[in-house]
């Protein structure tokens, strides 16, 4: 608890799940920091960590322009893309101010806290590592695939995913904030792209399976085509445990509402399907497992419900109290 009594809540993840949840959780009264994955390496993100030796900027610009309280013309600009044929063709405005801000203040870490000021973002914001880290993945057959954007695409089997370098220090402000949690989430996100490197950053996961916080694992509600094909909730489970050190995920909470077929066909095209929640499964890895209603279709996508997924977890925090 902090001193003003709120809860401490902690979310690790990444990609578009991340900022989905935030939306809903940032309207209770908790105390949120979120530590967001700096593997990726695709896009404008890319670009800019390489032009500018920097960790990408874009989950991050994501996460705060999901728990920012400002006028939605003010956020809508920091998300704008550039569409022009010259440089800055890909380019969001919230990437370059943040990569400027950077410049200025000689320090990611410090250009996020900034630009969470601008921002007014209710919570605090923290990079997995204070550099930038390159995700590999080890596949079934052996080969090597090397940058976050490329893994997804390979047409092979995951074996495990590593980083480089091999030592990667977080930064001390993200091992408090595990140490002092009332409650750890993992995820929504992709599982080996945007969950894992930031567990694999080896004094954050270890801090993790340390915490005394009750720890929750927000299940995917699709599977994912080069990353999880045919994977059930507990395969989830089981490959964040195979890269960790402990068993150390609580709780689970998975989606039990019946996707439309219209939405399955589309996402049968992806060669993606509803995970499935195999309960007894999960019980044996010693999961406590919550079913509910919490997928939402937002245009052609299914995402989770920010509403109904807040909701249960500030449930679970209140039982943590009493």
């Amino acid at each position: 608890m902090t001193k003003t009594g709120l809860p401490r809540v902690v979310i690790i993840g990444g990609g578009t799940g991340l900022p989905v949840l935030l939306r809903g959780l940032k309207k209770y009264p908790v105390d949120i920091t979120a530590i967001v994955t700096v593997a990726d390496d695709g896009g404008s993100s890319g670009r800019l960590r390489e032009d500018l030796n920097i960790p990408p900027p874009g989950d991050v610009r994501n996460v705060l322009a999901a728990l920012s309280d400002v006028e939605p013309l003010v956020e809508e600009m920091f998300q704008h893309r550039f569409a022009t044929s010259n440089e800055l063709s890909g380019h969001s405005l919230g990437n370059l101010i943040l990569a400027a801000m950077a410049s200025i203040t000689g320090n990611f870490t410090h250009a996020i806290q900034e630009m969470s000021k601008v921002l007014n973002v209710r919570g605090k914001v923290l990079p997995a590592a204070a550099r930038s880290v390159v995700l590999h993945a080890e596949m079934e057959d052996g080969t090597v695939v090397s940058g976050e954007s490329k893994i997804p695409y390979s047409g092979k089997k995951i074996k495990r995913v590593y980083l480089t370098p091999e030592r990667i220090k977080p930064l001390p402000e993200t091992l408090q904030a595990i140490k002092q949690a009332d409650m750890i989430i993992i995820g929504p996100g992709s599982l080996y792209t945007s969950i894992l490197p930031n567990l694999l950053v080896k004094e954050l996961g270890d801090a993790v399976c340390k915490a005394k916080a009750r720890k929750v694992y927000i299940c995917n509600l699709m599977t994912q085509a080069g990353e999880t094909f045919g994977y059930t909730a507990s395969d989830h489970v089981r490959a964040i445990y195979d890269h960790m050190d402990c068993a150390f995920i609580d709780t689970i909470l998975v989606n039990n509402e019946e996707i439309d077929e219209d939405i399955q066909l589309r996402y049968k095209e992806e060669l993606a399907h509803p995970v499935k929640y195999d309960t007894e499964a999960l019980r044996g890895l010693g999961v406590e497992v919550v079913f509910a209603e919490i997928a939402v279709q937002d245009g052609t996508a299914l995402r989770h419900d920010t509403k109904k997924v807040a909701s249960i977890l500030y449930s679970m925090l209140n039982e943590e109290k009493n």
